[in-house]
């Protein structure tokens, strides 16, 4: 008898060694869950803590609470020009109804892909049609990016899905477009380079032109302030010689016929002249007449 207690309490152990943990399942605080029954959802637990299941009949299936990031490859837009466009976005969005999006997409990855991206993109292509790429990269960015969040929104919201914003991180042109673009900028670069260059010279050529006249000005305003000056300097110097010449005619003689000693007598020169010639008189006979 203690033999059989023993044996089915050893059962009883295993079968709850083996049903407990398919009974019981923790959920996340950042996870919510939904309880399946034979494929079919049958509850959602959206609070953290240890739940309970039928065990083996019952399965779960958890989803992000928490925000999530979708980010694709770059696409090509058009914008208002037709011009092609190399758009790489991000979509910020949470999943608010576990159920709708389970029955929806069945896990994450499937309904990024194929309810979430394929909404946003329609959005964008619609209305950056609308828009030229100057207000893309500028302060009409931010609007452009809600009127799509907006969009998009209601083609979602019977998923589950919860768009908090979609954002374009970069805009950027086609390679085979990039380099007429870039050959273009370099050939504009050029143009305006050239044109500053040639101001450049002519401003260059009238400084220099105008230095020219300046200088030509004061070389001609200094030689007619010398030649007054000089014209001034001779008169004075006559008046002084005809004072000289009225005061003391002979005293005047004598220092003019010094002046011309110092003129065509200089040191070692040999000069052969008759000692009754007038230009040696003071030589000969210093002492004036009286």
């Amino acid at each position: 008898m203690r033999r059989i207690a023993s044996i089915v309490v050893a059962v009883l152990a295993l079968a709850a060694l083996i049903i407990v943990p398919q009974s019981l399942f923790i959920v996340d605080q950042t996870r919510q869950a939904i309880i399946l029954q034979f494929g079919k959802p049958v509850a959602t637990i959206t609070t953290p803590g240890l739940h309970v299941k039928v065990p083996f009949t019952q399965s779960v299936v958890t989803f992000e609470k928490r925000m999530v990031t979708s980010h694709p490859s770059p696409g090509e837009y058009l914008d208002a020009a037709k011009k092609r466009l190399v758009v790489d976005h991000v979509t910020r969005w949470r999943i608010v109804d576990p159920l709708s999006f389970y029955v929806a997409a069945q896990d994450e990855f499937g309904g990024e892909v194929r309810l979430l991206q394929p909404a946003v993109v329609s959005e964008m292509k619609d209305e950056l049609a609308l828009h030229a790429i100057a207000d893309m990269i500028s302060v009409e960015r931010e609007t452009i990016m809600e009127t799509v969040a907006q969009r998009v929104q209601p083609k979602v919201a019977d998923f589950g899905i919860e768009i908090v914003d979609v954002r374009i991180r970069r805009i950027d042109l086609p390679d085979e477009v990039l380099s007429s673009v870039f050959a273009r900028m370099r050939a504009e670069r050029g143009r305006i380079a050239k044109r500053y260059r040639a101001e450049g010279d002519e401003r260059a050529a009238l400084t220099m032109a105008n230095a020219d006249k300046e200088r030509t000005i004061i070389l001609a305003q200094a030689y007619e302030e010398s030649q007054i000056l000089r014209g001034e300097g001779d008169a004075e110097a006559t008046r002084i010689y005809a004072e000289a010449f009225t005061r003391d005619r002979e005293f005047y003689t004598f220092v003019r016929t010094l002046e011309a000693y110092q003129q065509f007598l200089p040191q070692g020169s040999t000069l052969v002249l008759s000692t009754e010639s007038e230009l040696f008189k003071y030589i000969v006979n210093p002492k004036p007449t009286e």
